[in-house]
């Protein structure tokens, strides 16, 4: 089984998966993927960060301060970096990881044709994945992936933000984590 948080910006995505990660880990099971948080400087956003679960390993996804790469709003995307750990985080994770965690799946990630593979073979697997995907995206991996029959869509807001992680564990079905 494979879930998919969604929702507007600001809603609690990532916490909510961060949650998921602690339980999951707090169960005994081995966790790996990767995330993406922001940089900030002067209380500004500058870019986010690509950083794997399991070993660490941190790296740039996408800065203002980049001068190479595709850009993605007002962000160029480090294409490198997200072959070094993203990539290499979710191969990782599907070789040694009970759960597998990405956050996200979105426009700045796709930049990347390895990453969307990557993202494809981790949920062709019989590992879970929990993953945060871009809310209003027509990126053609991205509905590719709503799509797919194994895929549970958890859409998060502000009203149901209190007792939605209560579903997604009892939907990933294990007793233990619960």
């Amino acid at each position: 089984m494979n879930v998919l948080i969604t929702g507007p910006p600001g809603v609690g995505k990532t916490t909510l998966l961060n949650e998921i990660k602690n339980k999951v880990r707090d169960s005994g099971y081995s966790i790996g993927g990767m995330y993406c948080p922001e940089i900030r400087e002067n209380d500004r956003r500058t870019g986010f960060n690509i950083i794997d679960i399991a070993s660490k390993r941190k790296g740039i996804l996408a800065s203002i301060h980049n001068t190479k790469g595709p850009s993605v709003g007002r962000y160029r995307i480090n294409l490198d970096e997200i072959q070094d750990v993203g990539v290499l985080a979710l191969k990782n994770a599907l070789e040694t990881s009970d759960y597998i965690f990405i956050d996200e799946i979105a426009p700045m990630e796709l930049a990347s044709s390895s990453f969307s593979h990557a993202v494809w073979e981790v949920m062709e697997s019989q590992k879970p994945v929990i993953a945060v995907i871009h809310q209003r995206s027509n990126h053609p991996f991205i509905l590719k992936v709503k799509n797919r029959k194994d895929v549970r869509i958890f859409s998060l807001t502000m009203e149901n933000r209190d007792h939605i992680l209560k579903k997604i564990l009892e939907v990933l079905g294990d007793d233990k984590v619960l």
